[in-house]
């Protein structure tokens, strides 16, 4: 299964969100350090986030990858950045029972700082196209080990009543091949719900199986309720080491 199959079925927030998300949600969400971000990261999915253009800037080196930049201009891309941003803004004020609003302070916030980093996405896709790879899961288009750090957030266990189990396996199987060292996954909710994914242990067994360890780690952000855990993956040799 992939993730833009036509087969899938929009419930909820309706079709899969191409979001923009600030460098300080990613900061929050994924726990990074300033060491974290002076390695070698993908952002996958990238959707129209402002990470990879505020990491690039600060002289970091931060690669997008998502299915949404196939057969896409730039200016495609930025209209439907800031199409998506609104669409997801309305699912916040219409679901605000849904969030917690400290992070923002209310769903106009939200739109003034999705809105921001959709258009900081759209300058840098235009001045640094390369920074922005097609790419779908399970099957990614770099060879093994590119990077240093992968960060994925809001598809994996997002969108559970979509995505089944075996697309999650193969995805972080596939996010973990690619990666030198970790793999941090965010958050482990559903949208709409607060509820984790109801198969994660079995999750964290047959990703051991596969010479994956994985851990539950909590971060110092929650917007949606319950989305306050990240899911970190090492390779197994590398977990031992520490």
């Amino acid at each position: 299964m992939t993730f833009d199959d036509e087969s899938v079925r929009a419930t909820g927030i309706g079709e899969l969100l191409i979001s923009s998300r600030s460098f300080d949600e990613y900061r929050a969400m994924f726990n990074l350090t300033d060491g974290d971000l002076a390695v070698q990261i993908l952002d996958c999915p990238g959707g129209a986030a402002g990470f990879a253009s505020e990491v690039n800037s600060r002289g970091g080196d931060v690669t997008a990858c998502d299915v949404a930049y196939f057969g896409r201009s730039a200016d495609d891309l930025a209209a439907i950045a800031e199409t998506e941003t609104d669409r997801g803004n309305r699912y916040v004020r219409t679901h605000a029972e849904q969030y917690e609003w400290r992070f923002f302070t209310g769903p106009d916030e939200h739109q003034r700082v999705r809105a921001q980093a959709a258009q900081q996405f759209a300058a840098h896709l235009r001045q640094h196209p390369h920074r922005y790879v097609a790419g779908r899961l399970p099957s990614l288009p770099f060879p093994d080990t590119s990077f240093d750090l992968v960060l994925s957030s809001h598809l994996l266990f997002s969108y559970s009543d979509r995505l089944d189990y075996s697309f999650h396996v193969s995805a972080i199987g596939e996010l973990m091949r690619v990666a030198r060292g970790e793999v941090r996954i965010f958050p482990l909710v559903a949208v709409g719900s607060d509820e984790r994914y109801p198969r994660l242990d079995q999750l964290l067994v047959d990703l051991h199986t596969r010479n994956i360890v994985g851990r539950i780690v909590k971060v110092d952000y929650e917007f949606q309720r319950g989305g306050d855990h990240m899911l970190v993956c090492s390779h197994a040799q590398s977990a031992a080491r520490k």
